[in-house]
């Protein structure tokens, strides 16, 4: 399947426009693209007891799982402080990178501000069964 990176980083960015951050003011979207073509979307919903928060990245799972998809190609996410443009630096947290691998391949396609890198990139010793 081609990868429109375009398409998928600014679906991401509609997302981040509904995230829910009012206690660190940083905003991420992400945008899912399954193997089927169906793009499933993500913001991260912070929550005051902080453990209940959700990244973007596994709203966005967790939508795509809902639904009973389970084959990924690529994911876009940005993020960056709320009103701002998204910066260089956000990348997936641990936690996201672990979910990721639980359903995908080591090539998948992770694109971000001004960079894709691979799954495999930026979780090289993921935990697997």
């Amino acid at each position: 399947m081609k990868i429109d990176r375009e398409a998928l980083y600014a679906a991401a960015l509609e997302a981040r426009k509904n995230s829910y951050c009012p206690y660190s003011g940083y905003a991420v979207g992400a945008a899912l693209l399954a193997a089927d073509g169906r793009v499933f979307l993500g913001a991260n919903i912070e929550n005051a007891a902080y453990s209940p928060t959700i990244c973007a990245e596994r709203a966005a799972f967790a939508a795509a799982v809902s639904a009973g998809v389970r084959e990924f190609v690529a994911i876009a996410v940005c993020g960056g402080r709320k009103g701002e443009e998204p910066d260089a630096s956000c990348t997936p947290c641990g936690v996201c990178r672990q979910v990721m691998a639980e359903f995908c391949h080591p090539g998948l396609e992770v694109i971000l501000t001004g960079n894709t890198l691979t799954l495999g990139d930026l979780l090289p010793h993921a935990f697997d069964m």
